[in-house]
């Protein structure tokens, strides 16, 4: 899960508060799963079947080349549709009049 938080301050476009800051903070949180396989093990003969797998369970603890196999239907990661859910929050602070 990667976070990041961005912080901008923007002065004020008002010429009579030349000192006046406003700042927007936002975190960004990605969450990434991967689901239903989509390996053709028919592709050799010119056919096309799934096997059915729905969602990608790894074989392994992570950092192991077993992590990258899923556990259910034995294909690689990358066999498995990517679904990326992103969360973004913003906060506001108004300038100090």
């Amino acid at each position: 899960m990667k976070k990041r938080q961005v912080v901008i301050k923007q002065r004020s476009r008002n010429s009579n508060t030349s000192s006046s800051w406003t700042t927007t903070s936002s975190s960004v949180t990605s969450n990434i799963r991967y689901v239903e396989c989509q390996k053709n093990h028919a592709a050799n003969i010119g056919g096309y079947a799934v096997d059915g797998c729905r969602e990608f369970m790894a074989a392994g603890v992570e950092g192991t080349d077993d992590s990258l196999r899923c556990a259910a239907c034995g294909c690689h990661r990358n066999f498995h549709r990517k679904e990326v859910n992103t969360e973004v929050v913003c906060e506001y602070s108004p300038p100090n009049a």
